[in-house]
């Protein structure tokens, strides 16, 4: 039985990472789960206690700041479900590895073909070895226009991952308010309907 590709998209503290969480219980499978956070304060610190206490202690916890789909690739050896926290935290952690003054739109682009690239290619080859994966992500560009190059980089690299993820996921699911909607499933309703 092949897996599937799932992303799961809100803004902050919007509830996606405990209803990705759920999801993931509910497959009923060895879960893998791959944290990208660095921890560099308290703050961050706080974050990831948080999620470590939320998850069972039965699945099995990889870190990858970077390299990701490698780790993707072992760790669908030993799972049938990985869940990914998150794309915008690993998409922080390459463009935060680069001098200020050479990061570029053009950079920045290139990290998200190459890095979230190379993330779908390895979920796909899970997928046809009856892994799922899922991927949480964040909704980071409805507010204003940030103010500095980094900030306005950062956020338009997110978005162009969540259109390259949301393209070769099956289900896409946007959390508000704690609520979940598949909003891929609704999509694809409305273009069978002619909207």
């Amino acid at each position: 039985m092949a897996g599937k590709i799932i992303l799961v998209t809100g803004g902050a503290r919007s509830g996606k990472s405990s209803f990705a969480e759920k999801l993931a219980a509910d497959m009923g499978c060895s879960v893998g789960y791959i944290a990208t956070a660095q921890i560099y304060d308290e703050e961050m610190r706080y974050r990831v206690k948080l999620h470590r206490e939320r998850r069972p202690s039965a699945w099995q916890t990889w870190e990858a700041p970077f390299e990701a789909d490698k780790i993707i690739a072992e760790a669908a050896k030993e799972h049938k479900v990985l869940l990914f926290d998150c794309i915008t935290l690993y998409l922080s952690n390459h463009l935060c590895r680069i001098l200020y003054d050479e990061l570029t739109d053009e950079r920045a682009y290139q990290i998200v073909e190459e890095q979230i690239g190379a993330l779908v290619k390895a979920a796909q080859a899970a997928a046809a070895q009856g892994t799922t994966t899922i991927f949480v992500t964040n909704e980071v560009g409805a507010g204003i226009v940030p103010e500095n190059k980094l900030s306005r980089l950062y956020r338009d690299a997110s978005g162009l991952s969540n259109q390259r993820l949301a393209a070769a996921a099956d289900d896409v699911y946007a959390v508000m308010a704690g609520i979940p909607l598949n909003i891929k499933k609704l999509y694809a309703a409305q273009e069978k309907d002619g909207y």
